[in-house]
């Protein structure tokens, strides 16, 4: 046998990445009539069938515990996620880099948050993310995919681990991954005039090798988003996913304050101080009333 790891799933094969190359398998029927269903990300054993062919073909014989699995994209033994935004050109929504973190924070995986574009951003604009971001209780990067600065940084933070790429459209993911994998040869696109948007989501979930980053370094990019609606969670559970609360949360006039309304509310007083930044108190009370408000899902 010979363990290795799910790097793609098409039309029925995987390819599974192993010490001694990538080889193209199928799965045993055994998977379907137990209900599971291997993931790119998987740890696996596989038997080897053929060594003439190109690539090498094989049956994948075992499936791994996996630590985790994610559905968007259906991607198992995730270590990390790297959240990319542009600090301009497009300017980022404060709102859905909150949704994000939240997201984030629900799956228990670390993040880190990469500005991209520093080559055509103003030093304010870079000193107004960081001080707005800074206790978001995830690393902040700042990066120029066309100017270089803050690659080598960002490659150290993905060496040896799989970190699943996120974010809107048009910020540079594929451009990025093209730097840190250049055997991936990502379509990248211009922007749209109009909407601002990048054209090139991709189509199925692959992991990349890195080998440039390390061994067992591998990437995962994500569709670019437009929207992102958060996962059913209660409105009043949507506090303990702000870092910046955790200090004052039990220390408010009211038991299970919500930090929206009440008086005598400790988090609304740091805001006020100035100790909390206006801008992620106002993205949590925008979520609040939209978790609060939205209709109830019946199965």
């Amino acid at each position: 046998m010979l363990q290795g790891k799910i790097i793609k799933s098409i039309s029925g094969f995987y390819e599974v990445h192993t010490r001694q190359g990538v080889y193209r398998c199928r799965a045993r029927g055994l998977f379907r009539a137990l209900g599971q269903k291997p993931l790119v990300g998987d740890d696996v054993e596989i038997e080897v069938t053929d060594t003439v062919s190109v690539p090498p073909e094989g049956n994948v014989m075992r499936l791994l515990p996996h630590r985790n699995s994610l559905i968007r994209p259906n991607v198992a033994n995730v270590d990390q996620a790297l959240l990319v935004f542009a600090i301009s050109h497009p300017v980022p929504s404060y709102n859905m880099l909150d949704r994000f973190l939240i997201l984030m924070d629900r799956k228990e995986l670390p993040a880190i948050l990469c500005f991209n574009k520093t080559d055509l951003a103003l030093p304010e604009e870079i000193e107004a993310l960081r001080e707005t971001y800074g206790d978001c209780g995830c690393r902040l990067l700042f990066i120029s995919n066309y100017a270089g600065e803050g690659i080598d940084e960002l490659r150290g933070m993905l060496r040896g681990r799989t970190t699943v790429f996120t974010g809107p459209s048009g910020v540079g993911k594929s451009t990025l991954i093209n730097i840190l994998c250049p055997e991936a040869r990502m379509e990248t696109g211009e922007l749209s005039r109009k909407i601002a948007r990048g054209k090139n989501p991709p189509r199925h979930v692959e992991l990349l090798s890195s080998e440039e980053t390390g061994e067992n370094t591998f990437l995962v990019d994500t569709p670019g988003f437009t929207s992102l609606f958060l996962e059913e969670m209660d409105a009043d559970q949507l506090r303990f996913c702000y870092p910046e609360f955790s200090p004052y949360e039990g220390k408010c006039r009211f038991n299970g304050c919500v930090h929206v309304h009440e008086p005598s509310c400790r988090v609304r007083e740091a805001v006020e101080e100035g100790r909390i930044h206006p801008i992620r108190y106002r993205n949590y009370c925008e979520l609040f009333e939209e978790l609060k408000n939205r209709r109830p899902v019946y199965r």
